[in-house]
């Protein structure tokens, strides 16, 4: 299937890989040589993808979880672990949002994107790095978004969690780059995926209109999902070899105005 080098018999653990940006991910990642342990909540999916690899060469294997519950996470990365012998590279995708005025809403809501969006990451950081630390290397790429900087109406809970996993790709590079790991952040801006046009759909329902104007006076158009994937590659890859705790704005100059 390989059709690059750039992770060429490198492993490579992906949370979230089943689908939208992940799933764009977990098929480059492949083309470029990788071995993949896919980790995600929707079942059917993670097969069809991990059918559609291997049947065009490639190395991947699939692990049910949902990411939300830590303990169930923790087995499934232990399973891929297992399964690939060592892990190289972590892309920490895993994700969703919600659409609502901040007073209404409910705690349960609250605790259900903190646990997806940002304790998954930790948790999969925790469990993954100490590997990382013995082998002297790793690489983590971990999926912020525009958000995680920039305040948004309707959406502050998810801001609060992009905001949270960035600081900790931050961090951990500040931490362990003494250990020869990296870890970066990709913020996309709109993508187009299940996730960014549901996003794109609830904020018109509510009374923002992003499908025309509001993208082309922000990022022009909306992103694909393989744009996103293509920037992850680029900072697991040898070429970002000296990039390391940065925020890579994938958002056609968004962030740049401000």
């Amino acid at each position: 299937m390989s059709t690059g080098n750039k992770l060429k018999d490198q492993t490579v653990l992906i949370t979230g890989g089943a689908g939208g940006i992940g799933r764009a991910a977990s098929l480059l990642f492949a083309e470029q040589g990788a071995i993949l342990a896919i980790i995600d909540y929707d079942k059917n999916s993670g097969i069809e993808l991990v059918e559609t690899i291997n049947k065009k060469g490639g190395k991947s294997a699939f692990f049910h979880a949902d990411v939300s519950d830590a303990v169930l996470l923790t087995e499934a990365i232990s399973q891929a672990k297992q399964w690939l012998g060592r892990i190289d590279n972590l892309f920490n995708h895993a994700g969703t949002i919600i659409v609502k005025p901040l007073h209404e809403t409910t705690l349960d809501e609250y605790d259900r994107l903190m646990a997806i969006n940002t304790r998954s990451a930790f948790v999969t950081c925790k469990t993954v790095i100490p590997e990382m630390v013995a082998a002297g290397k790793g690489n983590i790429v971990i999926t912020s978004s525009i958000n995680g900087e920039k305040g948004f109406s309707l959406e502050s809970v998810y801001c609060m969690t992009k905001g949270a996993v960035l600081q900790l790709a931050r961090s951990v590079s500040a931490e362990y780059r003494q250990y020869g790991i990296r870890c970066n952040a990709i913020c996309p801006g709109f993508v187009e995926t299940a996730h960014g046009l549901r996003e794109i759909g609830s904020l018109d329902i509510q009374g923002q209109t992003w499908e025309a104007d509001g993208l082309a006076s922000t990022q022009v158009r909306i992103c694909k999902a393989e744009e996103a994937a293509a920037a992850a590659l680029f900072l697991l890859s040898s070429d970002a070899s000296f990039i390391n705790g940065t925020a890579l704005y994938v958002d056609n100059g968004w962030s740049s105005k401000g």
